[in-house]
């Protein structure tokens, strides 16, 4: 396995996940910035080792495993840390909707993957919108103050529920297209 910058950065993204929880933790002004800061370095490092990887074909599999990897261990840790920060009903729901989807669709995947057929589960547009508006709701809960007049707490919290009505969307998607897969049985038949 070679070490390339999209790789390096994938890494990176993994290292930062403990400093990113101890910087949430600190009991100090401003900690709330720093970590929004670092979540968003960790996000601008994900379409960075992906546009470098294809701009420079630098692709490779084990880059291919890591990356999906280090986007999900930094959006799970920190939805976690936002649950403790803001423990309501409505956050933990969200919360556990889009890790129990992230869990389930990641092994759909391994198994169509094991089977042959994991096109039929390849990222869809949905899954986009879906990140992308868990990544700016994630980003604004993190930071949690108003800017000016401009409620970021509220529309962090409104971005997470459109993340994970888009998450159930996209979950369903998925399933609907492994479902001839999934009804078979190991012999080729119908159960």
């Amino acid at each position: 396995m070679q070490l390339n910058l999209p790789t390096l950065l994938t890494l990176l993204r993994i290292a930062l996940i403990p400093v990113f929880v101890g910087v949430f933790f600190l009991p100090v002004r401003g900690a709330n910035v720093l970590c929004a800061a670092l979540f968003g370095l960790a996000a601008l490092t994900d379409w960075l080792d992906g546009h470098l990887a294809r701009r420079f074909d630098q692709t490779s599999a084990f880059g291919a495993f890591l990356d999906p990897v280090a986007d999900k261990l930094m959006v799970a840790a920190a939805l976690v840390l936002l649950v403790q920060a803001i423990p309501t009903p409505v956050m933990a729901v969200a919360v556990a909707i889009i890790i129990g989807r992230e869990i389930a669709i990641s092994a759909l995947r391994e198994w169509m993957a094991q089977i042959g057929d994991h096109g039929r589960v390849a990222v869809s547009m949905v899954g986009k919108f879906k990140t992308t508006a868990q990544m700016i709701a994630v980003l604004l809960l993190l930071y949690r103050d108003p800017v000016g007049g401009f409620p970021t707490l509220e529309v962090g919290l409104g971005l997470l529920l459109v993340a994970a009505a888009l998450t159930l969307w996209s979950m369903l998607h998925y399933l609907l297209a492994a479902w001839p897969v999934l009804r078979q049985d190991r012999q080729g038949g119908r159960t």
